[in-house]
């Protein structure tokens, strides 16, 4: 419902007079108010901030800390600038020592004080990478690994594989190519595998049935020049003809959300209590049995 008052008043943006028809209006349009709600969110934003300094410039940790003979953990890490993972580092090699006190440690400040006082010669770490003297042609990986000769390049340029020219022939670092490979190797612990003839008698299925499933199932998979060979563990599994064996090891997602644990913390459990772990490729897997037996409730027998 409009109003029949006017008011004169100044805008409290642009700061021009303009007419209100209610007393509560301060700005002459829309487009002021919205620049001036703006502005006032900038200024609260800024005093927040402000405060949020003030308390710590006024409160000085440091300061305080100087004053202490002796330090927490957290507070000694304060005091030399650095996070408590990197002073527990210290303490584990022995560059500083702590006393327990209660449910505390404590060190002496004297100490910490110390470690500057006869400080070592620094010195750069430098390593020297060994020179390349082993190498493919580009038609012996060709022949050995069964691959396009375009494949090669595509994929030395994703991987970073070193190469060199001489003579008109390109020379490929022998110990990358074998690298790559040995990645994508099988499995060694398979053993009897499928030919995509013995599928398609077996199950009837059609080329592109074998390979949607394949994919969608994630199915090992062996390459010998032009034949292709699927796991028969694996596609016995996924067919539901063959009962899935009780696995041995966690995956890291599997013992974070078992347990309860972030990956930190996981990896810091397996560390310190020498928790059996192997690498698969790029990921790491956690001994099941060990894992479990470590978070075992207690008991007293």
């Amino acid at each position: 419902m409009s109003s029949n008052i006017d008011i004169k008043r100044i805008c409290a943006w642009c700061k021009q007079e303009f007419i209100a028809h209610k007393t509560t209006t301060t700005c002459c349009s829309h487009r002021c108010a919205n620049l001036l709600y703006k502005q006032r969110k900038r200024e609260a934003a800024v005093k927040a901030n402000n405060q949020v300094v003030e308390k710590i410039i006024t409160e000085k940790p440091i300061e305080k800390i100087k004053e202490k003979p002796f330090l927490t953990i957290t507070e000694a890490a304060v005091y030399l600038g650095v996070t408590r993972p990197t002073l527990y580092g210290y303490l584990r090699r022995g560059e500083l020592k702590a006393s327990r006190l209660g449910y505390k440690f404590l060190l002496r400040k004297e100490d910490i004080d110390k470690l500057f006082n006869n400080p070592a010669e620094f010195r750069v770490p430098t390593r020297d990478k060994p020179a390349i003297t082993d190498f493919y042609t580009t038609a012996e990986i060709k022949e050995k690994f069964s691959v396009k000769e375009s494949w090669i390049y595509e994929i030395a340029k994703e991987h970073n594989i070193p190469r060199t020219f001489n003579r008109g022939r390109t020379y490929w670092s022998k110990k990358h190519i074998d690298s790559y490979f040995a990645k994508k190797a099988p499995d060694a612990s398979i053993t009897e595998w499928y030919s995509v003839a013995e599928l398609q008698e077996k199950f009837g299925m059609t080329l592109s049935a074998i390979y949607t499933f394949v994919y969608k199932n994630v199915i090992p998979k062996r390459k010998e020049g032009k034949m292709v060979y699927y796991s028969k563990k694996h596609f016995d599994i996924a067919k539901g003809i063959a009962t899935l064996e009780e696995p041995q090891y966690y995956t890291i997602p599997e013992a974070m959300e078992k347990y309860n644990l972030t990956r930190d913390q996981l990896y810091h459990y397996v560390k310190y209590h020498n928790i059996t772990r192997i690498k698969v490729g790029k990921y790491t897997k956690i001994l099941r049995s060990e894992l479990d037996q470590f978070f075992e409730p207690p008991k007293i027998e």
